[in-house]
């Protein structure tokens, strides 16, 4: 919240970039019970879509940050729309028959954990590049349409891959290249510190200045320190 100056935006496409373990499906199990809240809480009184690519989704997780929030467990699955996507094209098709779900079930947040990986699993090599950022370019399209049109907020989630060229600063980069940077509205990268904690960095945004964030994950979710 104090990063974004106030959550998670509609009509706009928020990235959470990470190494394996950086917390980005914590941060999106968190997200997917507050939106739940009312308007005073900071929630939008809502449903979530959450298409899982990997198999990262844990419903205990939910009740776990949900007991936390004085949120009923069993109504805050009920709210929670999953999807499991197996390839790059089943998430596309998931994203397309998103439509119909979000108006019947008043979905206000749809999650992509994680964005890329079919797409780079899928095409692998220099002589697949092409084609993969083209396909993927249209999903992000997608996306942001649904953001657009049904007032949504989109969650997508982006792992990091070795930047060869890179001699100084980060070695890391996020996957999917520029089509994913220029997609994206908010691009927030998240690191693990000492003792568990988690640094949160935005470094692309229309709007934002460059800051960082500390935050924790425990077993009731997302925590200040």
């Amino acid at each position: 919240d104090d990063l974004l100056d106030g959550g998670v935006e509609t009509q706009a496409i928020t990235e959470f970039i990470g190494e394996f373990g950086a917390g980005k499906t914590q941060l999106c199990h968190q997200l997917a019970v507050m939106v739940q809240l009312p308007p005073s809480r900071g929630g939008l009184n809502a449903s979530a879509l959450y298409v899982d690519t990997e198999g990262t989704f844990r419903p205990e997780r939910i009740v776990a940050i949900a007991e936390y929030r004085g949120i009923d467990p069993n109504e805050a699955l009920e709210r929670i729309v999953y999807a499991r996507a197996y390839n790059s094209d089943h998430q596309m098709l998931i994203v397309d028959e998103a439509k119909k779900i979000i108006e019947e079930h008043g979905i206000k947040l749809l999650i992509i954990d994680s964005l890329v990986g079919h797409f780079r699993a899928e095409y692998p090599g220099r002589e697949n590049l092409a084609p993969r950022q083209q396909k993927l370019n249209r999903h992000i399209s997608q996306l942001m349409r649904i953001a657009s049109v049904y007032d949504v907020a989109v969650v997508v989630t982006n792992q990091v891959v070795a930047a060869p060229d890179v001699f100084f600063g980060n070695p890391l980069r996020p996957a999917g290249g520029n089509i994913v940077a220029h997609g994206c509205t908010y691009r927030i990268w998240i690191r693990k510190g000492k003792e568990g904690k988690r640094i949160a960095r935005i470094i692309d945004s229309p709007k934002h200045a460059e800051k960082e964030v500390v935050f924790l994950i425990s077993e009731e979710g997302v925590v200040d320190i």
